[in-house]
C-alpha cells in the first residue's frame, strides 16, 4: 500500500492490537481445601455432541466394568455446561451423518429413536449471480445421501437425557473458569462465581465457584474453547499449522410450502477475486414439512472490514430464488456460531495430556468441504470415554495413559477423513476460480496433491481493506431481512445487563479495525466510540448482547466465560 510521493503505509492487520489476555490466566491450582472440593471420577466440560457421547458411551462402559466404576466413585460422570440447559448453546446447518450415533448406540436405539427431520432424498448445488441461480453438479465430497437433516441443539437435549439415564450428573449454568494443574497433571476444573457486579464486586445473590477434582477432566467445549485454547498452551499442543475458523448465521422459517431437498450455494454475494480472500456459501434444509433451515458462512480470513456475515445472510435473502422459497414465510429463530476450518494440519499435536483428553470441534476435527463435524465431535466422544476406562488398567503410565484416544482419532475414520481433504480449504484464498480448480484435483487424488502440504495462516493475521461493500446490505423490514438487536432477540438471549464484561479486546484501536470488529460481529456488540484524533478510536461495548459465537476471538480479540446460564438459549438451531 503507497501515499501518494511514494511512502509505504504500513498494512493494518487484527493480530497487531491484541487482547489484553494471557492463556495462563485460565490455568490454576487448587483454590478450595480438599475437604471443600467436589470429587468426580470425569469431569466433562460441554454438553455438546461430543461430551455427551463420552458420558454416554462411559456409562455403557462402567456397567462392564465395576472395578473401574469404584475407582471413579460416588458420582463417576459429572458435566459442566455453561447454557440455561444443554442444546442451550448449540448451533448448525445441520445434515449429519448418522454413522457415529449408531456405534453409540448399537443396537440399543436407532436413528428413528434421535429427533431428527428425516434422510435427505435429494440434494441441488447452485452457483450464484445476483439474479441468477445456476444449477451445477453436487461435488463429490458435498453429496448426502444416507445422511440426515437434525437440529443439534434438540439433538443435544436427547443426548442429554440419555447420559443422565447412563449415569452422568449435569450442571448447567455453570461456566467451566478456570483448568486446575498440579505439576504437570491436570486435576480438574474451577466453575465461575456467580452474582458479581459490572466491576466485580458481590452483589447480594453472589455464589463463589467451586473446584471440581477429577481423575480425568474431558475438554468438549465446542468452537473456540477457553480452557482447550489455554490447555494447548499450557502443554505445547498446538499443531503445525494455525487454527482458522468459519463464521455460520442461521435462520429457522416457517414457510408455505415443503422444500424438497437440500440446498447449497456458492458464488454471490461473495466476491471471487483472491484480494477479498471470501471463501463460503449459503445452505438451505428441510426441517418437516412447514420449517426450513437457512444460513450462512464465511471465512474468517476475509480482508474487507465492511464484510458481515449477517448482513450477506439478508442480502442472500433478497435472490429472486431464495426470495421465493421464503415468500409468505415468517422466520423464527436466528443464531451465529464459529466453525474450526483449519483441518487436519491444524490439529494439535496431541489430543491429551495427562489427566486430560480434548475432543470434537475444540480440537478442530471438522471437515469444511464436506461440511460435517457432528459426527466427529459424537465419535471423538466415543473414542475418549473408551481410552479413559483403559487408561485404568494395569500398566498404563500417567503420562502416556490416554495416548490411545489420539491414536484412535488418528487412524480412524476422523484422521483419515480429514487427511484426504487437508489442502483444500487453504487454496481458496487465492481466489474462487483457481481454488475451486485445485480442490477438484485435490479431491480426485484423494488428498495425494499437491505433493506438498498449503500451510493455514491465522484469520488476525490478514491486512484489512475498504471496498464500501455495506453500501449493497438491504435495509432491514423485519419481514424478509432483519437488523442485529432483533436477532439476537430472537435468539432468546438473557444475558444479565450488569454481570462483569467477560470480552476483552484494546479498547483503542486504528478506525479500520474498530469498524472490521463492528461489522464482524452479528450480535451488535461493538460501537465506534471517540475519535482520539491520531487515526485511532474508541471501541465501545455491549457484552450483554453477545450470543458466545466467538468470532472476535478468531479476529483479534478474545471472548472469556461468562456467568453460567448467560446467552442464547437455542431451541431450533
Amino acid at each position: 500500500m503507497r501515499r501518494r510521493g511514494g511512502s509505504t503505509a504500513r498494512a493494518i492487520r487484527p493480530a497487531d492490537y491484541p487482547p489484553p489476555f494471557r492463556s495462563s490466566e485460565a490455568i490454576a491450582d487448587f483454590t478450595d481445601p480438599a475437604d471443600e472440593r467436589i470429587e468426580v471420577g470425569v469431569v466433562i466440560v460441554g454438553a455438546g455432541p461430543a461430551g455427551l457421547a463420552c458420558a454416554i458411551r462411559l456409562g455403557q462402559l462402567l456397567e462392564e466394568r465395576p472395578d473401574v466404576a469404584e475407582q471413579l466413585g460416588e458420582v463417576p460422570i459429572a458435566i459442566v455446561d455453561k447454557g440455561k440447559a444443554p442444546g442451550s448453546h448449540l448451533l448448525s446447518g445441520a445434515v449429519m451423518n448418522p454413522r457415529s450415533l449408531r456405534r453409540l448406540f448399537g443396537d440399543r436405539l436407532g436413528i428413528e429413536d434421535v429427533p431428527n427431520y428425516g434422510y435427505v432424498h435429494g440434494e441441488s448445488v447452485y452457483f450464484m449471480t445476483k439474479k441468477r441461480a445456476i444449477p451445477i453438479p453436487p461435488p463429490p465430497v458435498m453429496k448426502n445421501h444416507g445422511n440426515v437433516v437434525v437440529s443439534v441443539s434438540q439433538l443435544g437435549r436427547f443426548l442429554a437425557e440419555q447420559a443422565e439415564e447412563a449415569g452422568a450428573m449435569i450442571l448447567p449454568e455453570t461456566a467451566a473458569d478456570r483448568l486446575i494443574v498440579t505439576g504437570e497433571a491436570v486435576r480438574g476444573i474451577r466453575t465461575g462465581d456467580k452474582g458479581r457486579g459490572r466491576e466485580g464486586q458481590e452483589l447480594g445473590n453472589f455464589e463463589p465457584g467451586n473446584d471440581i477434582e477429577a481423575r480425568v477432566t474431558v475438554l468438549s467445549e465446542g468452537t473456540q474453547g477457553y480452557l482447550t485454547g489455554s490447555a494447548i498452551d499450557r502443554f505445547g499442543l498446538a499443531g503445525p499449522y494455525p487454527q482458522q475458523w468459519e463464521l455460520g448465521v442461521k435462520e429457522v422459517w416457517k414457510v408455505a410450502k415443503p422444500l424438497d431437498g437440500i440446498v447449497h450455494t456458492m458464488g454471490w454475494p461473495l466476491r471471487p477475486q483472491a484480494k477479498y480472500r471470501e471463501f463460503g456459501g449459503s445452505w438451505l434444509y428441510p426441517m418437516g414439512e412447514d420449517m426450513i433451515s437457512l444460513g450462512f458462512v464465511i471465512g474468517l480470513d476475509y480482508r474487507d472490514v465492511e464484510l458481515s456475515a449477517h448482513d450477506l445472510l439478508q442480502e442472500l435473502k433478497t435472490h429472486p430464488k431464495i426470495r421465493r422459497i421464503l415468500e409468505g414465510g415468517e422466520r423464527l429463530a436466528w443464531g451465529a456460531k464459529t466453525i474450526p476450518s483449519g483441518g487436519y494440519l491444524a490439529l494439535p499435536t496431541r489430543l491429551y495430556a495427562p489427566g486430560l483428553v480434548i475432543c470434537g470441534d475444540g480440537a478442530g476435527l471438522v471437515n469444511i468441504p464436506r461440511l460435517k463435524g457432528i459426527h466427529y465431535a459424537i465419535e471423538s466422544g466415543r473414542l475418549a470415554a473408551e481410552a479413559i476406562v483403559a487408561s485404568f488398567d494395569r500398566g498404563q503410565g500417567p503420562r502416556t495413559a490416554l495416548a490411545s484416544y489420539d491414536a484412535a482419532v488418528r487412524s480412524g475414520f476422523i484422521g483419515n477423513d480429514l487427511r484426504e481433504v487437508r489442502n483444500i480449504r487453504q487454496v481458496f484464498s487465492r481466489g474462487m476460480v483457481v481454488g475451486g480448480a485445485l480442490s477438484g484435483a485435490m479431491i480426485a487424488s484423494k488428498g495425494k496433491f499437491p505433493p506438498r502440504d498449503v500451510p493455514t495462516h491465522a484469520d488476525a493475521e490478514q491486512s484489512l481493506l475498504r471496498t464500501g461493500r455495506a453500501a449493497s446490505y438491504p435495509a432491514p423490514d423485519g419481514k424478509l431481512t432483519f437488523d442485529k438487536l432483533s436477532s439476537v432477540f430472537a435468539s432468546g438471549n438473557r444475558t444479565r445487563d450488569d454481570q462483569p464484561n467477560h470480552i476483552r479486546i484494546e479498547e483503542t484501536v486504528p478506525r479500520d479495525v474498530a469498524e472490521l470488529w463492528v461489522r464482524l460481529c452479528p450480535a451488535q456488540v461493538y460501537e465506534i466510540g471517540a475519535d482520539r484524533g491520531d487515526g485511532t478510536v474508541e471501541v465501545l461495548m455491549a457484552p450483554s448482547n453477545c450470543v458466545q459465537c466467538g468470532a472476535i476471538t478468531a479476529k483479534g480479540g478474545r471472548l472469556t466465560p461468562p456467568e453460567g446460564g448467560s446467552g442464547p438459549e437455542y431451541q431450533l438451531t
